[in-house]
């Protein structure tokens, strides 16, 4: 007799730490907005150890989802992008370098990159029919340099760009998407910007420290500023490309500065540019001349 009541002693504790345990974990997981995790109703009127491997199942099914949707959840949050990066091209450097035509005389936009992935649906194609009402600004302001006519650029960008910051619910279409960019373009108006501190196309050379004075007087931010180079024996630099950063919430924050290789993006793709070739887009760099050339110059001959 004394055994069988030790027995059911046991089994009694070993039921209400699994049925406290149990609560514990579906309450926290409730709280956490998880309800679509199994939840199970175990009875304990009963008080023999059959009921032990319903409860562990139960726990163990609970656990295994719990894994699944913690995981998952992780995996979503690091990819989700922090940062936006709105990229401006000089359209004569641009051109000089890829051998094009365009008498564009002000800063176009390049695109609008989040700091984090690359083509991030490629089932999520491109439709034109949806961001009528920009097309007569993105011709403007986002043009195609290489095929004027075409909307591959804009294609090649909302697939490999639009498609990863689609990720957050204020750009979670393409008509968002596209409508920001130009947005936050015309906001920041990088030419005017520049004109204010006399800084203009030039047959004159400027300081890179005068072109990063003026965008951080103004925008109270750092900016990422890179330049072309025909090889690496020239002593000056060739001003084509500036960043200028935002965060989620689209409020103005500083841009990192690496001294890495940049892309030159294609209507067709993206062609890596390495510094050691003559149409490279590298970080500029402080200890040389800056070129910042006016339309109707040639550059590279």
């Amino acid at each position: 007799m004394h055994i069988k009541k030790l027995q059911r002693d046991t089994n009694n504790r070993a039921h209400c730490i699994l049925s406290h345990t149990l609560n514990s974990y579906f309450n926290d997981l409730q709280r956490d907005g998880n309800q679509h995790i199994l939840c199970c109703n175990v009875s304990f009127m009963r008080s023999d150890m059959t009921l032990c491997s319903p409860l562990l199942l139960c726990l163990a099914a609970a656990l295994s989802s719990a894994y699944v949707i913690t995981d998952h959840h992780h995996h979503h949050h690091d990819n989700m992008w922090t940062k936006l990066i709105l990229t401006h091209h000089w359209p004569k450097t641009f051109c000089s370098m890829e051998h094009c035509k365009a008498n564009i005389s002000y800063w176009t936009l390049h695109g609008l990159w989040p700091d984090k992935g690359i083509d991030c649906n490629s089932s999520w194609h491109f439709n034109s029919s949806q961001i009528q009402d920009l097309i007569p600004d993105m011709k403007k302001s986002w043009p195609d340099l290489l095929k004027p006519t075409s909307d591959e650029f804009w294609k090649y960008e909302w697939h490999k760009h639009g498609t990863c910051a689609a990720k957050a619910d204020s750009l979670n279409s393409q008509h968002k998407y596209f409508n920001k960019a130009l947005d936050l373009y015309h906001k920041v108006d990088l030419d005017r910007t520049l004109q204010k501190f006399n800084i203009t196309p030039s047959e004159d050379y400027y300081k890179l420290s005068q072109i990063e004075d003026a965008i951080e007087n103004f925008y109270s931010v750092k900016p990422k500023i890179q330049c072309a180079h025909k090889s690496r024996r020239d002593e000056v630099q060739v001003l084509g490309q500036i960043e200028i950063c935002f965060d989620a919430d689209f409020s103005l924050i500083d841009c990192e500065r690496h001294f890495t290789k940049d892309t030159v993006s294609k209507g067709h793709g993206d062609r890596l540019m390495d510094v050691d070739m003559p149409s490279g887009f590298m970080v500029c760099q402080h200890d040389m001349p800056v070129y910042y050339p006016p339309v109707s110059k040639e550059i590279f001959r």
